[in-house]
């Protein structure tokens, strides 16, 4: 396995409270991996942590073997794109302008705005389909739009790792498919390493190569969906009962969650009561 990423000794946290201390771990390159866990956990404190917005108090965050910490913030924009969750743009930009925001790593007072720039932005706009909403204002899309819009900006910036934080919140269902089929894409095509954030286990085990369960401030397991998902992982990384199943489209794991509801299989309604 190639790594891309890796953290050795990573100690990561706010103030007085440490979220991670001592983490080791490895983000295989060219795959989608995928951070799990419950709210609270660090989950999104570690993917910042990844792309150098947030300083370990310990450890350090290796980037294709170099320390990010001890790379120049250009450097890094190079070589690693992150969506955070829920961006904001400001009032009235249009999708063309804020696409192009993705090249400004790319830009110096010797090496202005080029030929190269504009077909980088171009083509992220095609690969997003957001290339017919070019001048349209962010602020007016929907949320499907605004997110494949602030996607097409991490695009132009024409990285060979992007991370996202919980991309698909506060989309639909259908929105959240067209995104993470969108991600997906860009791995199958291009090659990609894509890093996210997903709190929807399903999906995560539909679209990963790769899934690392955060629990208590550790890895507590890292894997193929279909090596580790299991009724024990959800249990002990959720607090939640459940059966996991074999998904009939796609084959991979699916968690089906215990809990009060309508039940009109009456075997499966005693089997949850016995449970």
């Amino acid at each position: 396995m190639k790594t891309s990423i890796q953290t050795n000794g990573l100690s990561i946290g706010y103030h007085d409270h440490l979220l991670f201390d001592n983490l080791n771990v490895s983000i295989p390159r060219g795959e989608i991996s995928v951070f799990v866990g419950s709210n609270g956990c660090g989950k999104s404190t570690l993917l910042r942590s990844i792309a150098r917005l947030l300083k370990p108090t310990n450890g350090s965050v290796l980037l294709e073997g170099k320390d990010v910490q001890r790379m120049s913030s250009r450097e890094v924009a190079k070589k690693m794109g992150i969506l955070p969750q829920s961006p904001i743009s400001p009032e009235g930009l249009t999708v063309h302008d804020l696409v192009k925001q993705g090249r400004y790593p790319h830009q110096s007072w010797l090496n202005r705005w080029s030929q190269e720039d504009t077909e980088k932005v171009e083509a992220a706009m095609k690969a997003t389909r957001v290339d017919e909403l070019r001048d349209r204002p962010v602020d007016e899309l929907s949320g499907g739009q605004r997110q494949r819009a602030w996607i097409a900006m991490t695009l132009a910036q024409d990285t060979d790792i992007i991370l996202l934080d919980e991309p698909t919140t506060y989309l639909d269902m259908t929105h959240q498919i067209e995104i993470l089929d969108l991600l997906f894409e860009l791995n199958e095509q291009d090659g990609r390493t894509i890093i996210m954030v997903l709190h929807d286990i399903n999906l995560a085990s539909r679209y990963a190569h790769n899934i690392i369960a955060i629990k208590d401030g550790a890895v507590f397991n890292q894997g193929t969906p279909e090596s580790i998902i299991n009724c024990e992982l959800v249990r002990s990384v959720f607090g939640m009962e459940c059966q996991v199943a074999t998904d009939p489209i796609f084959g991979t794991p699916h968690c089906i969650p215990f809990g009060k509801g309508r039940c009109v299989v009456p075997k499966v309604n005693e089997a949850i009561s016995g449970a």
